[in-house]
């Protein structure tokens, strides 16, 4: 283990911190129309800013819309300013209340045993088994664990405790972001660059040690409202037009060769969101992810054909379809400051591990935040398995995300 990685184990509180964070039910909701989408995320946002303070940053506050923003005062001659984010809400994919964390001391490095019989296999888990040895950290099988993104928090926040106690280390203005409702594409929303105030900053919400992104998908919704006809089904020839059929036909006739589970890497894909209605109407929502804004026209082209021949198939049918822009690949403006992505290769290399930028299938908070002026890659949290009840991470590895942080602040001048 890095030196810097044990100091780090050894001086912060970093296990403790979050276990208390992943039991503050702070899970997003995509059908409000509020913001935050849930109130409850402001609870783990006032934890923040308190222990903040405790640690002696004064300035922190949580503002009206529950985000959270520090700064630290240079204590070396750099003029950059740079900032760390993660965000506070968890996805509403699978059950994120009650969450009960199970920590699993000097792992065997094979598996582990959940207690309604569910297994977590290293056979299946990739990097999983490069963690024996480790102090494993795990939800009870029943609700997500909340690494995505507490893994994040955690690591930022051991990092501003590690430098308040080692107040030796030389680091440039650094500003502190806890975001809300990331995970229902609204982190950014009402983030006030302004009070961020940064040069280029980076998100701690990646997945395994050495991993780094600064590309990631393209992402556009496509919302399909589908009109029919309820007529009594005794009586329904030549007079029903069944929207939930149609709405189960446009999801059928997606090519299978386009379907996230069926794709990996940079090969884009159409994903059915979620369905529903009844006879008379129903919806159908779509997402579409690709690397580049020709596949994105290549796959709303897909979706055109589809209600369109649905469409000319029916003619009394309705179909109302429309697309939404949700975020832009943060590469081109990564690549128009390169400094930020080589530096963080120089940090990760610096704690012996490999640099490994791999394309984010989905999209991050920086994403967008690239887009609003501030540059912003992607640093890995130490955890794997997200949105799902077999999330994982461990002490080490988040321990390795902070140390990522310190060496990154030691060498942006």
């Amino acid at each position: 283990m890095n030196e810097l990685v044990h100091s780090i184990i050894q001086q912060t509180t970093l296990l403790d911190r979050f276990l208390r964070y992943v039991k503050v039910d702070t899970q997003s909701d995509p059908k409000s129309d509020t913001f935050p989408s849930s109130e409850k995320e402001k609870d783990l946002a006032r934890i923040l800013a308190k222990e903040l303070k405790e640690l002696g940053v004064e300035n922190a506050e949580m503002d009206s819309h529950g985000y959270v923003y520090a700064r630290l005062t240079a204590n070396c001659s750099s003029t950059r300013k740079v900032a760390f984010l993660a965000h506070i809400d968890v996805a509403p994919d699978v059950k994120g209340e009650g969450v009960k964390p199970m920590v699993h001391p000097n792992f065997n490095g094979q598996g582990i045993d959940y207690p309604n019989g569910e297994k977590l296999l290293a056979s299946e888990n990739h990097g999983l088994s490069n963690c024996k040895g480790h102090t494993l950290i795990t939800s009870d099988g029943s609700t997500l664990l909340g690494a995505d993104d507490k893994a994040g928090v955690a690591a930022i926040m051991s990092f501003v405790e590690f430098l308040k106690k080692n107040p030796e280390i030389q680091h440039p203005e650094i500003s502190i972001c806890f975001t809300p409702d990331e995970e229902v594409s609204a982190g950014v929303d009402h983030i006030n660059t302004e009070q961020l105030n940064a040069d280029f900053g980076y998100t701690v919400d990646g997945h395994l040690p050495g991993e780094y992104n600064f590309e990631n998908f393209y992402a556009w919704g496509a919302a399909i409202k589908i009109q029919g006809h309820s007529h009594h089904p005794g009586d329904a020839r030549g007079n029903m037009i069944n929207a939930v059929r149609t709405a189960s036909q446009i999801v059928a006739r997606l090519p299978t060769h386009m379907l996230p589970e069926t794709t990996m890497n940079y090969e884009p894909f159409i994903h059915a969101h979620s369905i529903s209605g009844s006879v008379d109407s129903a919806s159908v929502d779509l997402i579409l992810r690709a690397f580049s804004e020709h596949d994105i026209e290549k796959e709303k082209d897909v979706v055109r054909a589809i209600c369109n021949a649905l469409q000319a198939e029916e003619p009394r049918l309705k179909l109302e379809l429309n697309f939404n822009e949700q975020y832009k690949n943060m590469r081109p403006m990564a690549e128009a400051q390169p400094m930020c992505v080589d530096a963080l290769k120089q940090a990760i290399a610096s704690l012996g591990l490999n640099p490994v930028a791999a394309p984010i299938r989905g999209g991050t908070d920086g994403a967008r935040l690239s887009y609003m002026g501030i540059p912003c890659p992607n640093i890995f949290t130490g955890g794997s398995n997200f949105h799902s009840t077999k999330e994982w991470t461990s002490v080490e590895n988040m321990a390795y995300a902070t140390a990522t942080l310190i060496r990154l602040a030691e060498g942006i001048r």
